[in-house]
């Protein structure tokens, strides 16, 4: 069977299970029922991102709080609507995704709160509905996650967690899991990268410009020069992206400490209950499980040799069982 015949099937399968499930909720009297057909009569008539928000506010939450940060019922209702109406192409994703993109934020931020702080919880529900929409179509599910990534829907961090989430036990060993990881660390990478040599960039403009400035030829020709001058960047500009370049390296190191983080804990739970239970523990889905964590190690070498010292100092500690501590070890050997 072709890709695109294959996508159609899945789209067939996924618009069928979302009706049938409306249709149960309905049977039910589910909270959100109502509000999720009102959400798909919007889409259809082509309501205005005011109505839609409207309709988003009134979905019950069933956290019961007067401080909830979000509403996992109005993100999954909203989510799901909005991948099935992108289902029929990639593009067709990536416009719903593109057009929709400040609703989704004002449900991270539970409608349009003062303060937008990052809810890691909230952008795990977005994930959720993704990965229930398109789980029977890796491929498409990983562009869904590009495509959240890129319109700062939710966080690299959230990314990661939600990899090593309980309700991704069953999808652990597949690979397209895996491809979605290293897609976020590059794409976290990337972000550093090029934020790290525009700042060299502006300094080497800024010095060169200082340099100039005390020859007085120079001055004169830079006289007849103001769209290079425009080029040239202020100090408080340079600032400003020094602080940019310190908060991505914060999150391209707190996104390591996750990943790292959540391999130690899944590896060390493993060999501690094949011990209570008096079984091997060099089973083939540990053998893959250290893979992976080879992999991560070997893909971004050089960016997580960066933070190597505090691995160390904070996960890769010589109290971790030595299959595990051998791996960091392995690596720090090579970089050295």
């Amino acid at each position: 069977m072709t890709r695109s015949l294959i996508h159609l099937n899945n789209v067939y399968v996924n618009i069928y299970k979302h009706l049938f499930e409306l249709v149960l909720a309905e049977e039910k009297n589910i909270v959100g029922w109502t509000q999720s057909k009102q959400l798909q009569a919007a889409f259809r008539g082509k309501a205005a991102l005011d109505e839609i928000s409207v309709i988003m506010r009134e979905v019950p939450n069933p956290l019961d709080d007067d401080e909830a940060t979000h509403n996992p019922i109005a993100i999954d209702i909203f989510s799901q609507t909005v991948f099935m109406l992108g289902s029929k192409s990639i593009s067709h994703c990536q416009t719903a995704i593109a057009k929709y993109q400040l609703i989704f934020k004002a449900c991270l931020f539970n409608m349009y709160i003062l303060e937008l702080v990052p809810n890691e919880d909230a952008q795990l529900c977005v994930l959720k509905a993704a990965h229930d929409v398109w789980k029977n179509d890796t491929q498409m599910m990983a562009i869904v996650v590009e495509l959240l990534l890129k319109y700062h829907i939710i966080e690299c961090a959230s990314v990661a967690n939600w990899v090593f989430m309980k309700e991704m036990t069953g999808q652990f060993t597949r690979i397209y899991l895996w491809e979605i990881l290293h897609m976020t660390i590059r794409k976290m990478n990337k972000h550093v990268g090029k934020l790290s040599t525009e700042l060299t960039d502006a300094r080497d403009k800024l010095r060169k410009a200082e340099m100039n400035s005390s020859d007085s030829e120079a001055e004169e020709e830079n006289t007849h020069k103001g769209k290079e001058n425009k080029d040239i960047p202020t100090e408080e500009q340079v600032d400003k992206m020094e602080e940019m370049l310190e908060a991505a390296q914060a999150d391209q190191k707190n996104l390591f400490l996750i990943v790292f983080q959540r391999f130690i804990m899944i590896l060390s739970e493993h060999i501690t209950r094949c011990d209570t239970d008096g079984k091997a523990f060099n089973t083939p889905w540990f053998r893959w499980t250290i893979g992976r964590l080879q992999q991560v190690f070997s893909q971004h070498a050089d960016q997580v040799a960066q933070y190597s010292s505090t691995l160390e100092t904070l996960l890769f500690t010589q109290d971790l069982d030595r299959n595990i501590l051998e791996i960091f070890q392995q690596f720090q050997a090579l970089k050295a």
